[in-house]
C-alpha cells in the first residue's frame, strides 16, 4: 500500500497564458489530495472519495481501456487510462482518495488529486517515472480523457513547487524555475477568498476563449499568442474586436509574469501588488471572465488597504487573492463579508496561503 499526497495551487499571476505558449507563476498550498493505492483482490479497480461516501466507482480491468467512466471519476480512471496508453502494465487496484482543496474554487483541486494519484500509482508500480513524465501524465489525464483544455501549469504546480517559492512556468519550452517568494521576511500575508461562485473547467467558456486564442494566433501567422512581440500590430491586423481583446490580454499578462519575478528576484514583493490588480482588470475587461462577486471581492479587498488583488483560477468564479500586511486581515476579510452582505451574495470565506512543497510520499 502507498500513499501519496499532492497540494492544490494558487496562481499568483498568469492566468490562461499556458495554453498560450507563456508564462505563468504559481505556488502550492497547504491543501491538498492524498492518494492510497494498494492491489485489489480482484479483477475490478475501485476508487472511492472520503468526500463521496456513498459512491464509489467500479471498473472492471478489462474494461479500463475501452471505457469511458464520467462525472468525478474520470480523474482518476483517467490517469490509469493514461498510464495504460503508455504501455504500463496497470493492475486491478483499489484507490482511496480523501481531499480538502474546495472543488470549483480554482484552487485545481482535480490537478491536485491526478497528480497525488499519478505519484502514488507510480510508486506502487515501480515504474520509474520522473516527475516531469508524470507532469506529462497528467497533463494528458485531463486533456484526452476528462476533456478539459486545460494547458499544463497546474500539474507542474502540483508536482515541482518548492516551499516559500512560486515556480515560473515556460509553457512553451515546458521549463521551470524556483523564484523566492518569501511573505514572512516582506512581512506580508497572501489572503485567499474563496467567493464560492463556483465553475468548472471543462465548460464550455474556457474551451472558448482557448479558441479563440488558437483563431487569433493563425490570423497572425503565429504558432502561439507568447510568439506576439508586436502588440499593437497584431491588434490591427485582428478584424474583430472580441479577439483584440483576448490577445491583448494574453500578451500583456505575459509581461505581467515578467515583470513580476524581476520584482521578486530583487526582494521587492510588497511592489507586485499592482500588477496583480492590473491582472484582474484584465482578466475582467479583456477576457471577460470574471463575476460579479469577484469584482465585489477584489474592490472590497483593495478598498481595506491590500497592496493587490486579483481573481486566480480559470474564471467565472472561484477564489480571490490579496497582498495584505499581516494586521490588515481581519480588516480585509471583513471588508469582503460586508460588501457581499450589502450585495446579498453568499458570504465568502477567507484563509491566508503559504507557498507549500509539491507532491510528496507520505
Amino acid at each position: 500500500m502507498t500513499s501519496w499526497r499532492a497540494p492544490g495551487r494558487i496562481n499568483l499571476i498568469g492566468e490562461h497564458t499556458d495554453y498560450n505558449g507563456g508564462f505563468a507563476l504559481p505556488l502550492a498550498i497547504q491543501q491538498g489530495c492524498t492518494a492510497t493505492v494498494r492491489a485489489s483482490s480482484d479483477d475490478v479497480i475501485r476508487v472511492s472519495s472520503a468526500q463521496r461516501d456513498d459512491d464509489v466507482v467500479q471498473l472492471q480491468l478489462r474494461e479500463l481501456r475501452a471505457g469511458i467512466v464520467e462525472s468525478w471519476g474520470a480523474y482518476p480512471i483517467g490517469v490509469l487510462w493514461t498510464l495504460a496508453e503508455r504501455g504500463a502494465a496497470v493492475p486491478a487496484l483499489d484507490i482511496h482518495l480523501d481531499s480538502d482543496v474546495p472543488g470549483g474554487a480554482g484552487l485545481s483541486s482535480s490537478a491536485a488529486l491526478i497528480c497525488a494519484l499519478a505519484a502514488a500509482v507510480n510508486d506502487e508500480l515501480a515504474l520509474g517515472l520522473s516527475r516531469q513524465e508524470l507532469v506529462e501524465i497528467t497533463h494528458k489525464t485531463e486533456n484526452d480523457y476528462v476533456g478539459a483544455p486545460t494547458g499544463g501549469m497546474d500539474q507542474m504546480a502540483a508536482l515541482l513547487c518548492e516551499r516559500d517559492h512560486v515556480l515560473l512556468c515556460d509553457m512553451r519550452a515546458w521549463s521551470i524555475e524556483q523564484v523566492p517568494f518569501d511573505l514572512a521576511a516582506a512581512d506580508l500575508e497572501l489572503l485567499v477568498v474563496d467567493t464560492h461562485a463556483r465553475h468548472r473547467h471543462a465548460d464550455g467558456e474556457y474551451a472558448d476563449r482557448r479558441a479563440s486564442c488558437e483563431k487569433a494566433a493563425g490570423l497572425l501567422g503565429v504558432t502561439t499568442l507568447r510568439d506576439v512581440t508586436d502588440l499593437d500590430a497584431a491588434l490591427a491586423q485582428l478584424p474583430d474586436e472580441t479577439l483584440r481583446r483576448r490577445v491583448r490580454h494574453v500578451v500583456t499578462e505575459n509581461a505581467r509574469v515578467l515583470r513580476t519575478v524581476e520584482l521578486l528576484r530583487d526582494g521587492r514583493l510588497r511592489d507586485i501588488g499592482r500588477l496583480l490588480t492590473a491582472s484582474h482588470a484584465s482578466m475582467r475587461d479583456d477576457y471577460e471572465i470574471s463575476a460579479p462577486e469577484v469584482d465585489t471581492a477584489v474592490e472590497a479587498l483593495l478598498g481595506a488597504g491590500a497592496l493587490g488583488a486579483r481573481m486566480t483560477g480559470g474564471g467565472f468564479g472561484g477564489c480571490v487573492i490579496a497582498l495584505v500586511p499581516p494586521g490588515g486581515v481581519a480588516r480585509a476579510t471583513n471588508a469582503v463579508q460586508r460588501a457581499y452582505r450589502h450585495s446579498g451574495f453568499t458570504p465568502a470565506s477567507a484563509f491566508t496561503a503559504r507557498p507549500s512543497a509539491g507532491a510528496h510520499r507520505l
